[in-house]
């Protein structure tokens, strides 16, 4: 499977991902980026890979409206979905490629990052991207997880599919969402990006919690590129991998409620 496919959020993907993924795992680490930027007082933020906008909001929420904020994402679709849901006051919604980024140099205060890291083909070209258009002073501020071992749901459900395609398993959680946790990687990339120092990493974990077994088997099955994975090897299958997956995850956690360890790495640095 190509790495390619793993970047395209498209189709229906944007709005599982909003309805199922981002209450399942991404609303608490929103929250605790939108507090690290807020506490920072900027005049301007951007946002790169802002996929459906829970960071977005929860900036919108706390942030004044006298601070820009600019959100940008390489997926129409992803961004689409993040303005119909909307913020809490007005925020500039642009497509944009992390990869090259079409602002001038020195023009935001914060540059912040939810979950989005992992996806960059070139990890240090991209953070060259964020420090050049950082003023002086200013901060590169991004999660990523952690090993797949360390998120639960994330686990089981790969686990769970590679009994079910075992010839061929699906492996997109664990290479790219959960491929990029080694904190010294992490460090030597920034320094390489021309970054001062390697900046200050914060392991946070937090409970991943849902109402069924079945809320995590759609939000990974269906809501992430992993549907792409799994509809390759066989496109008449999504539903049969889903529920097998969810059977997974009732077997180690109960029917419903569910509950389940999430951990990522955060990290701040400056310019």
């Amino acid at each position: 499977m190509s790495s390619n496919v793993d970047k395209v959020f498209a189709g229906s993907i944007p709005g599982l991902y909003e309805q199922y993924l981002v209450p399942l795992i991404f609303a608490p680490y929103a929250e605790d980026l939108a507090a690290r930027v807020t506490a920072r007082t900027p005049s301007r933020v951007l946002e790169i890979a802002a996929g459906t906008g829970v960071v977005t909001r929860a900036l919108a929420a706390r942030l004044p409206e006298s601070t820009a904020i600019v959100a940008t994402d390489l997926n129409p679709g992803m961004l689409e979905t993040a303005a119909q849901v909307g913020t809490a006051r007005p925020v500039q919604w642009r497509q944009a490629d992390a990869m090259q980024l079409p602002f001038a140099d020195a023009e935001f205060d914060i540059v912040v990052c939810q979950f989005g890291v992992m996806f960059f083909p070139d990890k240090r070209h991209a953070f060259a991207e964020a420090r050049r258009v950082l003023r002086a002073g200013g901060a590169f501020v991004f999660n990523v997880w952690d090993r797949i071992e360390d998120n639960e749901f994330a686990d089981v459900v790969t686990i769970s599919l590679a009994s079910f395609f075992p010839g061929d398993p699906p492996r997109f959680l664990a290479r790219t969402p959960h491929g990029h946790h080694d904190r010294a990687t992490i460090q030597r990339d920034l320094r390489g990006a021309g970054f001062g120092s390697p900046g200050r990493i914060d392991t946070v974990a937090f409970r991943s919690t849902a109402p069924t077994a079945r809320h995590p088997a759609i939000a990974y099955c269906q809501g992430t590129p992993l549907r792409s994975e799994i509809e390759a090897r066989d496109a008449a299958r999504l539903g049969d991998a889903t529920d097998f997956a969810a059977a997974a995850l009732a077997r180690r956690f109960g029917a419903g409620p569910v509950d389940g360890k999430m951990q990522a790495h955060v990290v701040v640095v400056e310019r």
